[in-house]
């Protein structure tokens, strides 16, 4: 199995282990640890696999060194979808959850997820799924929580007493 040809040389094994010890993300400096495993003589598939990858993805990544050096071989950011709510409209709805439910406003007594979608669709006119958001309940730091049920009409007295009267 040939070796993988590492054209760009301005840095020694030695160096690019100093520069790994010096990087603060973990899957960069694997990778940098990978080449200059390959810059020892270490074959690809020995370095990709003490370096926990597959041979073809550390051909691509001294592509990527050969071609960028050390900065090529940090993750790219991805683009992703944008959010359907600005940071603002997420904090208005973390509001909403603070203060709670209006039963003359909202006509609920606590605000459920589909409560909720319906009140982002009416002022932000923004259609999201019951699931999304809790998702954006879970972002925000939220945490599904409910009460204990009570009876309303519990006697909390007769239960001390039932308690207290009980046999152990």
């Amino acid at each position: 199995m040939a070796a993988v040809a590492i054209t760009r040389m301005e840095m020694s094994a030695a160096d690019l282990r100093a520069a790994a010890k010096r990087s603060a993300d973990a899957k960069q400096a694997s990778r940098i640890l990978a080449i200059a495993m390959v810059l020892d003589g270490f074959s690809r598939e020995d370095a990709a696999r003490l370096c926990g990858m597959d041979r073809q993805t550390l051909r691509d990544w001294v592509h990527r060194y050969n071609k960028a050096g050390l900065d090529g071989l940090a993750d790219r950011a991805r683009s992703g979808r944008p959010a359907s709510l600005s940071w603002v409209e997420q904090g208005k709805v973390a509001s909403w959850v603070e203060q709670g439910a209006e039963p003359a406003r909202d006509g609920v007594v606590r605000f459920r997820r589909i409560d909720l979608r319906d009140r982002i669709a009416t002022e932000f006119g923004v259609e999201l799924h019951e699931r999304s958001v809790g998702k954006l309940l879970r972002r925000l730091g939220y945490r599904r929580l409910s009460v204990r049920p009570q009876h309303p009409q519990a006697d909390p007295a007769a239960q001390e007493t039932f308690k207290k009267t009980s046999p152990s």
